[in-house]
This record gives structure tokens, sequence and C-alpha cells, in this order.
């Protein structure tokens, strides 16, 4: 029979001593991850300035200690929970907020669509609306936050200008912020309920909306 071949001893080693730490990665990972879970659902349920780091770690079902292992504070949680969910956001902004054809979409179809996906976002993930717009959140999400709105507004005026193609360009931007603050007013409506009310108000908005469009995309003079 054939002499089994043996690795070095010193490449066992050193493959082991490598594994090491992206297993400690892996575990850490999986643990920050669980953290930020767990401060979602203390954030979304309490808000943030009420929230704990004792409270978050309660609800991971760590100790104190070991989520300080990972976050100083409860500041810097929020931090990089907002962070990830601003960039699924914009993610989402790449997806839904394109330029659309008038005559092969209706202005009631892109209004439905475009507030079901974001509905949709912000019922999956309550905690983003609870960090984006509590009273005592990080500057630093604030900030983000800000440039998150402003290219939610430039993207939704190049969804509007298709529709009004004579329209000049203030009047489109005005139309975009007014579209933004209606959708935020009726959001804060919609997630305070659930069920069927939560579906009526997710119509409301939705005809709300195309109250205000129609009759611009119709060719009504600004």
């Amino acid at each position: 029979m054939p002499e089994k071949t043996e690795k070095p001893a010193t490449e066992t080693t050193t493959a082991t001593a490598e594994d090491r730490p992206r297993r400690r990665q892996a575990r850490g990972e999986r643990r920050i991850t669980q953290l930020l879970e767990a401060a979602a659902t203390v954030f979304s349920t309490t808000g943030y300035t009420a929230a704990s780091t004792n409270a978050i770690a309660r609800e991971a079902g760590v100790s104190p200690g070991t989520l300080y292992q990972f976050f100083p504070n409860k500041e810097a949680i929020a931090i990089e929970l907002g962070g990830r969910l601003m960039h699924e956001m914009r993610q989402s902004y790449d997806e839904i907020l394109t330029p659309i054809d008038p005559a092969a979409t209706p202005i009631e179809e892109v209004i439905a669509g475009t507030v079901d996906r974001f509905i949709e976002f912000n019922c999956r993930h309550p905690a983003f609306f609870a960090l984006m717009h509590g009273p005592d959140i990080p500057g630093r999400i604030a900030e983000e936050h800000d440039a998150l709105h402003t290219t939610l507004v430039a993207r939704v005026e190049t969804i509007i200008a298709p529709f009004v193609p004579d329209a000049p360009a203030p009047a489109v931007t005005r139309t975009a912020q007014m579209c933004v603050a209606i959708y935020m007013a009726g959001l804060e409506l919609v997630l305070a309920h659930e069920g069927d009310e939560r579906e009526a108000y997710i119509q409301e908005l939705k005809d709300v909306l195309l109250r205000y469009l129609r009759p611009l995309a119709e060719g009504v003079v600004y």
C-alpha cells in the first residue's frame, strides 16, 4: 500500500493560525448583527432617546459587558444601524426612482408602485423612522439623513419631469419637495396603525398624491 503523505507540521500550524482570526471575525460579525437587530427592536419600540445599552443587551440576550466589546455606547450602535439602513434605502432609490415614460406608465401606477415599495421598506425596518426622525438622534445620523433626503428629492424630480415637460425647473423642484413632504406625513400615520387600518391609510396617501399630481400631469399650468 502507498504510504500516506502527511503535511509538514509547520504547514498545518500555519493553516490553523490563519483560520483562527477568520473564525473570530465571523463570530464577531454574527454578534454585531445580533446586537444591531436587538437595537432595531428597542429603538422602534421606545425611541432612540429612551433606549439604553442595558435594554439592547437584554433584548439581544447578552450581558452589557459583551455589548461593550463591540460598541462603546448607544450612539455608536445607532450610527452603525442607521448607516446600514440608509445604505439599503439608497439601493431602493436606485431600483425604484428611475425616469418614467409617461406614455407607457400612467401617473397613478407610478405613485402606487413607488409608495408601496417605500412603505414596505419602512414597515420592515420601523427603526429607520425612529432613528431618522427622533428628537435626539446623533448629529452624524442627522447629516447623513439630510443628504439622503436631498437625493430623494432629486430622484423624485426625475420621475415628475417627464410628466410636465414644459414646467420650469424650480417648479418641478417645488413639486418634488411637496411630494416628499406629503409622503413623510402620511408615513407617520401609516406606521402608527396596523392591519386593515394601515392599508386604509396607505390608500389615502396614494389618493392624496394622485389628486395633487394628476392635474399637473394633465397639463394644468404651473
